[in-house]
């Protein structure tokens, strides 16, 4: 049973499901045309767009590296400024598997009526290119439609 003005639980998971598949998807194919990326996030919004959202990324470290959890958080902020005019979010950033040995995309979706998912996607890179794990479900709490 739905409250009015509330979507059917379906309709939330079909919409978790679109910005999930987005950012996996996006995140896959700029690992293969760029051999990494950096975090980011995609909106649903209300009339059913989606949107990307990225964030300048400061300056390399001494070691090259960019400090990509603080990019995280600034996404993360950028996403909850925005919150009142998205039905559904999604950010995706590279992470390091250790029980596996390998990297992973790491997804996460958030619905504006409260259901979240979240997913990791392993990858190795060989002699012949990017090869990806079955999607693995995991948990995830929420971090931008909060109370």
């Amino acid at each position: 049973m739905t409250v009015p003005g509330e979507k059917p639980l379906a309709d939330q998971q079909a919409e978790l499901r679109q910005v999930l598949g987005t950012a996996l998807g996006m995140a896959q194919e700029h690992l293969e045309q760029n051999g990494g990326f950096l975090p980011f996030g995609v909106t649903l919004a209300h009339d059913g767009e989606l949107r990307l959202v990225m964030v300048t990324p400061p300056e390399p470290g001494p070691d090259g590296e960019f400090d990509t959890e603080a990019m995280m958080e600034d996404v993360l902020e950028l996403l909850r400024q925005g919150r009142e005019g998205y039905t559904a979010v999604a950010f995706a950033s590279d992470v390091h598997l250790p029980e596996r040995g390998s990297d992973g995309i790491h997804g996460a979706a958030e619905h504006a009526g409260g259901g979240v998912m979240a997913a990791v996607v392993p990858y190795e890179l060989t002699a012949e290119g990017y090869v990806f794990g079955a999607l693995e479900a995991d948990g995830h709490e929420a971090a931008v439609f909060t109370a």
